[in-house]
């Protein structure tokens, strides 16, 4: 029976390391079952798992790759590997595969400690850990800091919904985000991404501003908390809201384009995301004439939203369209997703409100971004730490990946 050996290296990184070993092997007519290595701050750890063939004496090239690691400067270990460990690690092959998450402005230990017992304590075991955001510098530690680290791991999970739940508090406490996710072909294939628009994409409700301008600020306002409460529905409490605008002027509607920033990252999220071939689109519950304004801005695919019905001038207080509400926006993001021949699965769906909720349930990745405390909790994933470019790094895009794409011509 061929011989399994795990051959393992560590030591300063330079080039040419794995040319050299494997060349070693090859002489031996070695095949490399499995094969890893990292390189941390210039320190390498390599492994292989190697099957020799019975009728090759391994002797003389142990002596030859100790040298040679010698010479190099490299630390070598050797472990046989039994028939039940092989087979063992075989199986392996079956079990379930996550990826977690952790973002914030900086990466601590105490962090990295609670998010890894909560995976031990649902007996995962954590097989890679890659820092996905860019190399700190001490000038860019700071307010403005990105830090993401992305942990893979397999197992069982004992309970998920118990884990989630463990996440989300841990989060809370250390003022970080963390994102749980299996490990699928449809995470590295997304093609859609759904925006809600008001305090999504830009910072602000565009009907709050309007209703200042309006001066019925306050009563806007007071529909709204009752709509949160749960007391009226939303097309209905959208309906009297803007049944309060009626007489403002066109003229005034019109000023507000502009004048609400966009969130922090926004233009960078979907400039990449065209980049990559990504499709986007605003599923707004606010309204269409600043919809619009995004879409040119920005270079948005879809956009939907509700129509504000101006007549001679004015605003009539009516909406000329189909109010888009939450079961809306989820019969728009699946007609989308059929439209452009994809799974919901390969959609990622991002909004702060609840009415958001539905289509953030039927997406393959449904993101609360910056939401509202029970929206975070019923969504799959949440982010409040880092700007809406942070939502790059779910999708396993990485900070050094980007540094060398070219900007196409036809982008805003």
């Amino acid at each position: 029976m061929n011989e399994t050996i795990l051959i393992h290296f560590s030591g300063k990184d330079k080039p040419g390391i794995i040319a050299v070993l494997t060349g070693i092997l090859a002489r031996l007519d070695a095949r490399i079952l499995d094969i890893g290595q990292a390189v941390v701050h210039e320190t390498l750890a390599l492994g292989l798992l190697v099957e020799i063939p019975t009728n090759n004496d391994f002797a003389p090239f142990k002596e030859a790759i100790c040298a040679e690691a010698n010479k190099i400067g490299l630390l070598v270990r050797f472990t046989p590997i039994s028939a039940e460990q092989l087979q063992h690690w075989i199986g392996l092959q079956g079990k379930d595969r996550f990826i977690v998450t952790i973002l914030g402005r900086e990466i601590t230990a105490q962090q990295l400690t609670h998010v890894s017992a909560i995976l031990d304590a649902q007996n995962l075991n954590i097989n890679r850990i890659e820092r996905l955001s860019g190399r700190m510098s001490l000038a860019r530690h700071g307010s403005k800091a990105n830090a993401c680290v992305e942990l893979r791991a397999s197992g069982q999970v004992k309970a998920e919904s118990e884990m989630r739940a463990a996440f989300l508090a841990a989060a809370q406490d250390l003022s970080i985000d963390i994102a749980f996710q299996r490990e699928s072909i449809y995470r590295r294939n997304r093609r859609l991404f759904a925006f809600d628009m008001d305090s999504t994409l830009i910072q602000g409700e565009v009907i709050d501003e309007l209703a200042k301008m309006a001066g019925v600020a306050d009563q806007v306002v007071k529909i709204t908390e009752s709509a949160m409460r749960g007391e009226i529905a939303f097309k209905e409490s959208f309906t009297q809201r803007v049944g309060l605008l009626r007489g403002l002027p066109e003229a005034r509607v019109k000023e507000l384009l502009g004048r609400i920033p966009l969130v922090d990252g926004a233009e960078r999220l979907v400039r990449t995301l065209k980049m990559l071939g990504y499709k986007t689109a605003i599923l707004s519950g606010g309204f269409s004439f600043f919809a619009h304004h995004l879409q040119q801005q920005l270079g948005i695919d879809y956009v939907f939203a509700n129509e504000l019905d101006i007549a001679d001038g004015v605003v009539t207080g009516n909406i000329k369209s189909e109010i888009v509400d939450g079961a809306r926006k989820a019969t728009l993001l699946q007609e989308l997703a059929a439209q452009e021949k994809i799974s919901l699965e390969q959609v990622v769906a991002v909004g702060d409100g609840a009415n958001d909720l539905p289509m953030l349930g039927i997406a393959g990745m449904g993101i609360a971004f910056h939401a509202k405390p029970l929206v975070r909790q019923s969504a799959d994933h949440a982010l409040s730490c880092l700007g809406l470019d942070s939502l790059l790094y779910l999708i396993g895009v990485r900070d050094r990946d980007l540094q060398t794409m070219p900007k196409p011509v036809n982008l805003p």
